[in-house]
């Protein structure tokens, strides 16, 4: 091997200085444990079988993981930024025949929750707005214990195995020499890990795609990655994964936009969130499940095990049970939405794991992070943490305890006491785990089964609509545009010829690069010795399905305005009686509308009347509102400041429903919203002020959401 050589100085003006690999006495650093112990594999857990549990005993995993759990306080390393909500679950119709789960057993009655929505990688000041994958975590207060379905906005994850998350949080967040850039992740140290970790990339089309993006809360999918298992009375398991459809569909805002939402407001979801449910516009959610028997496990040509997989609903219908609705704000942030402490570990009788390699890794994880953040192991006793199930146990003491235990007895068993508390029967409703029968040797190795990472990634970017795929081109040319080091980019876009070659060309092109002609496959230590050979070619399953609907959002519903926030524009001398009535009619069908105008305080109508203005044009902006309607008004030089015309441009630039005065699409500075008014692209135009005629075509355009197809005129 040949040595490499030092650093050398150079200029602080370089900006390459600090992105030079570390190659300083290289060929003596061996990867080891801190406690000097020398690491053979750092891509596998270990576990029984290479699609087996992991086994507890792996004393390299739970160091390098309890290390990642302690490094930040007291705000969380990942999901630090988020927004919570209480409500109640509603089940539709029994699962007794799957999970003896009661609340998954009895329609009557409704289950109270607390949800918590956030981000990834930025910090708890981060903007809301940065493209990122939202965390979607409940908390079910259910009568056997709390449950909690601790989930994402996207049903994929960008690794298999736990012992690769600190590696994968390490690189997505701000680099450790100057914690460069926050809450995003368009730079080196990034794409550096990703172009050497093959199995992202079907992560990778999710997180590049508007799912990172989402226009609020209440408007994203929410999934619990995981394939799970339903335990039924009769001990019958069954694979299950988990949805969160939106009842107002799935949607997302322009990257332009969201990029200036981060500068205007970036508590937008926040604060979206909290004035729906403060208006009583409740945010909903019906839960489906995707169910497969234990005897089809290997019916698929992927793992159900593999984090980074889906299944198709074209394959396994998503079965719809029940519903999900948030009713109430929290009264104290820090107390509720900042102490929430969330489990995947947290079970109920009828729920339990799989062998998911992610999974098994997260259940260690979650409690040792608790123990950091909420700083004792009663973190439970916390109000928002507390079941409503009674707690009988012996466990005393500890920091910061709650509960004033009496009597002798802190053990068990005991005769002291009788012998209380007493073991469950599993009839009786006590926990009892899956007995799955496990024989294989110790072993850090990782299935076969797991290595197509591929298939799934070209089935995602070939499932978007042609609006969604030049989103993905667009956001990998951003993300990579801002990359120094050519060989990052050079290896990603190898790996996304193998995804899609319309998809690859698009990128190389926004880089001046061209796509390799073979792509550089990274053959690391993940890769078993036997399959590694000079001319090692990816795995590729032929997919059952060539596109799936319920990936792409040109399918998501588009009926409702309910929570849309519009922009009613108006002067001086406005109708007065035209704009009470599209105020009326819009507010009926459940839109949160705002009259906006150039200075706060009130407008008078022409018929003397006063109006409230809600903002003026320095108080907000285009990118805070789904549509605009423009008023005319006696006083035509209203019409034409520059704060409104470049409101109009804005809102049109990020194909959002307009409607304005037929005089308007004359002015130089508009006319090319003139095209899309007779091309019926969600520019309405009003004629002869007659606003109720119009009313029905704008509230059709605002239901629809977005008009993508302006952006390639």
């Amino acid at each position: 091997m040949q040595k490499p050589s030092k650093k050398t100085s150079q200029s602080s003006t370089d900006k390459t200085k600090d992105l030079i690999p570390d190659t300083e006495n290289a060929e003596q650093q061996q990867l080891s444990t801190n406690q000097g112990t020398l690491i053979n594999d750092n891509q596998n857990s270990l576990k029984a079988g290479n699609r087996g549990p992991t086994l507890m005993e792996d004393f390299i995993f739970r160091e390098k993981i309890m290390h990642f759990d302690h490094e930040r306080i007291p705000e969380r390393i990942v999901h630090a930024r988020g927004a919570g909500a209480h409500g109640h679950f509603e089940l539709y119709k029994s699962m007794k025949q799957y999970t003896k789960a009661a609340f998954l057993n009895d329609t009557s009655k409704k289950t109270p929750v607390f949800v918590r929505f956030s981000t990834v990688a930025g910090s708890r000041g981060s903007t809301d707005l940065a493209r990122d994958v939202r965390g979607f975590a409940v908390k079910f207060y259910t009568d056997e214990g709390n449950y909690d379905l601790v989930g994402n906005n996207m049903p994929v994850f960008f690794i298999q195995d736990a012992i690769k998350f600190p590696d994968l949080i390490h690189a997505a967040k701000g680099e450790p020499d100057n914690e460069i850039p926050q809450a995003a992740t368009a730079h080196d140290t990034f794409w550096d890990f990703i172009s050497l970790m093959p199995e992202s990339m079907h992560m990778i089309m999710w997180a590049m795609s508007d799912r990172a993006i989402p226009r609020s809360f209440s408007r994203m999918e929410g999934f619990g990655v995981h394939t799970f298992r339903f335990i039924n009375e009769n001990k019958v398991s069954t694979f299950v994964k988990f949805h969160w459809k939106p009842l107002l569909g799935v949607h997302s805002v322009a990257w332009d936009e969201a990029q200036k939402i981060s500068g205007k407001d970036p508590d937008f979801h926040r604060r979206d969130l909290w004035e729906a449910i403060e208006e009583g516009l409740y945010p909903e959610w019906e839960l489906g499940v995707q169910l497969v028997p234990e005897e089809k496990e290997f019916d698929f040509g992927f793992d159900l095990l593999d984090p980074t997989k889906i299944i198709p609903e074209e394959l396994v219908p998503v079965e719809i049970i029940g519903k999900l609705t948030l009713t109430k704000n929290p009264e104290n942030f820090f107390a509720e939405t900042e102490q929430v402490a969330f489990h995947p570990g947290h079970l109920v009788p009828g729920i339990d794991f799989t062998n998911d390699p992610l999974l098994q890794g997260r259940l260690f994880s979650y409690t040792d992070t608790q123990l950091s953040r909420l700083g004792s192991a009663n973190f439970h006793e916390i109000p928002i943490n507390r079941p409503i199930a009674p707690i009988h146990n012996n466990q005393r003491d500890g920091h910061m305890r709650h509960m004033i235990n009496s009597g002798k007895t802190s053990y068990q068993p005991n005769s002291i006491r009788g012998g209380c508390p007493f073991q469950t029967t599993i009839q009786q409703g006590g926990f009892a785990s899956h007995a799955e029968h496990i024989d294989a040797p110790k072993i850090r190795d990782r299935s076969k089964s797991f290595f197509d990472h591929f298939s799934q990634a070209t089935l995602f970017f070939n499932s978007q609509s042609q609006p969604e795929k030049n989103h993905i081109i667009k956001a990998l040319r951003f993300e990579l545009g801002k990359v120094v080091l050519k060989d990052i980019q050079n290896r990603m876009l190898g790996l996304l010829s193998l995804v899609n070659s319309e998809l690859a060309n698009g990128v190389a092109e926004g880089l001046g690069m061209p796509v390799p002609e073979k792509p550089l496959y990274p053959i690391n230590e993940s890769i078993p010795a036997d399959m590694v050979v000079e001319d090692y070619q990816p795995i590729s399953v032929n997919s059952a399905t060539d596109k799936s609907q319920a990936l792409s959002m040109e399918f998501t519903i588009k009926n409702t305005i309910k929570g849309r926030k519009i922009a009613l524009i108006a002067g001086n001398g406005v109708d007065g009686v035209a704009l009470n009535a599209i105020k009326e009619r819009l507010s009926a069908e459940k839109a949160l509308v705002k009259i906006v105008s150039s200075n706060l305080g009130t407008i008078n109508t022409n018929e003397n009347n006063i109006i409230k203005v809600d903002f003026n044009f320095l108080t907000t902006s285009s990118v805070l509102f789904d549509a605009a309607f423009v008023f005319d008004n006696s006083n035509p030089s209203f019409l034409h400041q520059t704060e409104v015309l470049e409101f109009i441009k804005e809102a049109y630039t990020h194909c959002k429903p307009i409607a304005i005065p037929f005089g308007l699409i004359d002015r130089p500075e508009l006319t090319n919203i003139k095209v899309f008014a007779e091309e019926d692209m969600g520019v309405i135009l009003i004629k002869d002020g007659d606003t109720n005629g119009v009313a029905d075509s704008f509230i059709e355009a605002v239901a629809n959401h977005r008009f993508w197809e302006r952006e390639t005129f």
